[in-house]
């Protein structure tokens, strides 16, 4: 570029900075030579910068301070050398000790147990615990200490300058030390800039045409800087959904594709709705506070459905109902059925649509996408509020083919085309399969959850008839983590600004 078009577009600022970089480069010290703010300066710097004129460089360093503490032992002397002071060769009472030395009793303790562990005393238990030096004390006590040494640098002073790391290190561990990070930013002059630099830059410039100059016409006496039409400008970030539901809108669409219709539901259900009906055990571990949040106050229990419903639910967790199972043998607790619980799953809204449908409407096939929670321990794969997307086909002349087809077509729009399935077991599926997905970045197989057919001990009391429901339910999150190249499923919700920005869209 021309150098008397840059020397043009230079403000005030900038003519007044360019100059003082040929002998300071920091920040600080030009801020102090200028008498400008120091955000002036800064912002000076940049706009030299974006003319290719100046590189800013940025390096943190650490400053050290003493503390109190430091301070006062490094004027009276560390504490140590201050209790063997006291001591002769012959026994004394620790009062006395203290008395002499003018010692607290913890720094008196803390004196104990570093000269005993340096063979410099000797103690024995009287009337109080007694002490006296050996000669190992007396060497101590004679010459300086690497500690001593260490006082007497002058303070404060850059970690990157001290040699005596050990020391350093030893007496940091007492407190002596206080550790200040500061950024040190400075400025170099490019090779542009440093011809630019050498230029006449004292001409006063105006930035901005006001209504008094074009008044007085004192304009036509003044000398404008250029306008810079190819400085860096601030990014502008447009308004834009969250990521996540991004990647949700996107999910719903693939099951409406596909022809289903969404469930909807609250988070608060009983756990009729949530266990119960699902042919879940009341004595199952999965119930237990461990797993599940349950509600307190005037939420603690809620209202079951109809006395018909209930009833056939009933039957077969004691007996089995009408069907061929034994159900779980034990006696159906209504009050446990009550019990209301932010939902572990979305397959509480299969159970309450299944007990919904009316047959004449069948096939029938619905999906679910929302919220769950459960009381897991949090680490890069688990979260105590998670989503999952539910799905389930009723028909007459479904099979577990079926079942994976509709899986495999919706994991390979979600760009996993190699979703692997394999045997499993879940309280109201038979036959079940557990789906996983290779994460890339953490180079594992990852859990997405559960699918099979309902069991009929599920069907049959919500829907009045054993027929062949395909059922699925993995978990979400999970499932859009490569996708984002996300390698810690706690970063989903982090809600950091800078994230929320520069995340890439959902356009699978």
């Amino acid at each position: 570029m021309d150098e008397v078009k840059i020397i043009s577009k230079l403000d005030q600022l900038e003519r007044k900075i360019l100059p003082l970089l040929i002998q300071h480069k920091e920040l600080q010290v030009l801020v102090d030579e200028t008498k400008l703010k120091e955000i002036e300066v800064m912002r000076s710097l940049q706009w030299l910068q974006n003319k290719k004129l100046v590189e800013i460089h940025t390096k943190k360093e650490a400053i050290i301070y003493l503390e109190k503490i430091g301070l006062t032992y490094k004027k009276e002397g560390l504490p140590e050398k201050q209790f063997l002071s006291t001591l002769s060769e012959e026994f004394k009472g620790l009062n006395v000790i203290k008395k002499k030395s003018r010692l607290h009793k913890q720094e008196i303790n803390a004196c104990l147990g570093l000269l005993k562990r340096n063979k410099a005393i000797e103690i024995q238990k009287g009337e109080y615990l007694e002490a006296k030096i050996t000669e190992e004390g007396k060497k101590i006590l004679e010459k300086e200490t690497s500690q001593e040494v260490f006082l007497k640098l002058s303070f404060p002073i850059n970690e990157e300058d001290i040699s005596d790391k050990e020391t350093y290190k030893e007496l940091s561990k007492r407190g002596f030390f206080k550790r200040e990070e500061r950024k040190i930013i400075s400025a170099e002059l490019t090779e542009l800039g440093k011809k630019i630099s050498k230029e006449d830059l004292s001409q006063p410039v105006i930035n901005r045409l006001t209504a008094e100059m074009l008044r007085k016409k004192t304009w036509k006496e003044q000398t404008f800087r250029a306008y810079d039409v190819e400085i860096n400008v601030p990014k502008k970030y447009g308004g834009k959904k969250h990521f996540v539901n991004q990647a949700i809108e996107y999910a719903k669409q693939i099951w409406l594709d596909m022809g289903f219709q969404e469930m909807n539901g609250t988070m608060v259900n009983t756990s009729f709705w949530n266990f119960d009906a699902l042919f879940t055990a009341q004595d199952h571990p999965v119930r237990e506070l461990q797993d599940t949040f349950y509600l307190g106050g005037k939420f603690t229990k809620g209202n079951l459905p109809n006395q018909e419903t209930v009833d056939k639910v009933k039957q077969m967790h004691e007996h089995g109902g009408d069907s061929q199972s034994k159900g779980w043998q034990y006696s159906w607790d209504e009050e446990e059925a009550k019990k209301n619980v932010l939902r572990t799953h979305t397959t509480v809204l299969t159970s309450k649509t299944l007990a919904s449908i009316d047959p004449e409407n069948l096939p029938a096939k619905f999906f679910a996408l929302g919220k769950n929670f459960r009381n897991e321990a949090l680490d890069w794969k688990h979260l105590f509020e998670f989503n999952q997307t539910e799905g389930i086909v009723v028909d007459e002349n479904a099979n577990f083919r079926h079942l994976l087809g509709y899986l495999k077509q919706f994991f390979a729009r979600m760009g996993f085309p190699e979703a692997r399935f394999r045997p499993a077991f879940f309280p109201y599926t038979e036959p079940s399969v557990e789906i996983d997905f290779f994460h890339e970045g953490k180079k594992e197989w990852v859990e997405l959850g559960g699918a099979g057919m309902l069991r009929p001990e599920v069907v049959i009391p919500l829907l009045g008839k054993e027929v062949p429901v395909l059922a699925w339910g993995p978990g979400f999150d999970r499932t859009i983590l490569e996708y984002y190249e996300i390698k810690d499923i706690r970063e989903l919700y982090n809600n950091d600004i800078k994230q929320l920005r520069e995340k890439k869209s959902w356009l699978k």
